[in-house]
């Protein structure tokens, strides 16, 4: 794989010497393999997401839960499984009132975060320490990444791309995030109130009916993309598997960074004076040249 342009603009300290070595000022040459020779804590050696990351995953993932529990076996009632499913929740009404609850703590759990992103990102602008490039917003290099990761898995490039904090595969489960849930509340919402979303909608009745068929079907892919894409993704993959610890942590492994986000590591290097001890130790061990 080339060298991208954006290798080499992103970092201060960071120049590219070919496709396998990566120079960093102050560090020296990091072959793109390293992270097969570095020793990681399975609970995390790195900073990846803050308290406020860590508290509102956790929510939505417990939300979720409870939310998907409780509406597949009211949506789904006449199946043979679903009245011992809802004995466990002490009958259909109560299991509608555990629903009703849970997803007003998912709408607060979502308030959270949109307050953190929003006040997180004013606050890095005022210090002039915003960069969009370890954020989730997508961008070109992203749809390059993807080009680059499908050629190393079927063999066609020797190593991976090197990424930023969130790569893409991280950015399409945070769209597919925001926009389940919107499609969830919005629709959730005209059910449960209808006579006050009448007042909204232009067709009342035609926004009723498309809410009951959204809200079902919306949770039905909700369910099918978490379990089969993202926990598969996040937590069985080989090298992760039987799970990362990240979203409750908050802190990612040494080799899963330099693999995956490399660009992010060399960020941690600059950052983290220990860090920068600790590889020039390996390097030294490997018999490359450090400073």
């Amino acid at each position: 794989m080339a060298a991208s342009s954006e290798d080499t603009t992103d970092a201060n300290n960071i120049t590219n010497t070919d496709d396998y070595l990566t120079y960093v000022d102050g560090v020296g040459n990091i072959p793109r393999d390293i992270y097969k020779h570095v020793k990681s804590d399975p609970l995390g050696d790195l900073p990846r997401y803050s308290i406020h990351i860590v508290i509102q995953h956790f929510a939505t993932f417990l939300t979720f839960l409870i939310l998907a529990a409780t509406g597949l076996t009211l949506h789904f009632s006449s199946l043979w499984w679903a009245p011992y499913v809802m004995s466990l929740f002490g009958g259909p009404d109560t299991a509608r009132l555990i629903h009703r609850i849970s997803a007003i703590f998912m709408v607060v759990a979502s308030a959270y975060h949109l307050l953190t992103i929003v006040g997180g990102t004013f606050q890095k602008i005022m210090k002039k320490q915003f960069d969009f490039k370890r954020t989730q917003i997508p961008w070109l290099k992203d749809v390059q990444d993807i080009v680059h990761d499908v050629k190393y898995f079927t063999g066609r490039e020797p190593y991976r791309p090197k990424m930023y904090k969130f790569m893409y595969k991280q950015k399409l489960h945070y769209i597919a995030i925001i926009w389940g849930t919107f499609v969830l509340v919005t629709a959730g919402t005209t059910l449960l109130y209808p006579e006050t979303m009448s007042t909204i909608w232009p067709n009342p009745e035609f926004f009723q009916d498309l809410a009951r068929l959204m809200h079902a079907d919306e949770a039905v892919m909700a369910i099918t993309v978490i379990v089969f894409w993202h926990w598969t993704n996040v937590h069985l993959v080989p090298g992760r598997f039987p799970l990362q610890w990240s979203f409750l942590t908050g802190r990612i492994t040494r080799e899963h960074q330099i693999e995956e986000h490399f660009l992010e590591y060399v960020n941690n290097l600059k950052e983290f004076p220990e860090e920068r001890e600790y590889i020039k130790k390996i390097l030294r061990e490997k018999g490359l040249d450090t400073h």
